[in-house]
């Protein structure tokens, strides 16, 4: 939703299809809103594109003191984490979307959160994300955006063409840890 923190209607619209979904199966987490602002949730899904492992690590140590800040300060892509006196109430905190390396030969038509100028670059670039990422417990999981290329966003692991962009063995090393 474009607009939730303005928007009356669309936070009542993301609380409705959330209680929705519950009624018709309440096995299933559900998660109102990916990434940001959210309102009704049974995970905390955040965005976040910062390039720097060490930046991303403080942002993200796990203590309570971190976790009140978080949760009332950090804006990962300059939106709220929660919306209308929504809180943490233990649920799982996910970081579904990070990374965005853009690495691709045509630089004019392309883009990514931050570019790696060569194969090296980027598999270093990764290595050192999923590092400093995968050390976080505050984290529950997490999803590397993105799998592959997609037009003119160049910031997959694997080309277009599902090729990798790096040997295969590496990304599983550096993804697994």
């Amino acid at each position: 939703m474009p607009d939730l923190p303005e928007n009356a209607r669309q936070r009542d619209f993301v609380r409705a299809m959330y209680y929705l979904t519950k009624s018709l199966d309440p096995t299933r987490p559900v998660i109102g809103n990916d990434g940001w602002e959210n309102i009704v949730t049974d995970i905390i899904a955040i965005h976040d594109y910062d390039g720097d492992p060490s930046r991303m690590k403080r942002r993200y140590e796990h203590s309570s003191a971190n976790l009140e800040k978080l949760f009332s300060i950090e804006r990962p892509g300059n939106r709220a984490l929660l919306l209308d006196g929504a809180t943490h109430t233990g649920q799982p905190v996910m970081l579904t979307e990070f990374g965005g390396i853009a690495y691709s030969k045509d630089t004019q038509h392309t883009w990514g959160y931050r570019r790696a100028a060569t194969q090296e670059v980027f598999a270093e670039q990764y290595r050192e994300l999923l590092t400093a990422v995968r050390s976080l417990p505050l984290f529950s999981g997490l999803c590397y955006t993105q799998f592959t290329d997609t037009y003119q966003e160049a910031n997959g692991l694997l080309y277009m063409d599902r090729t990798p962009k790096f040997p295969l063995e590496d990304i599983a090393k550096a993804t697994s840890g």
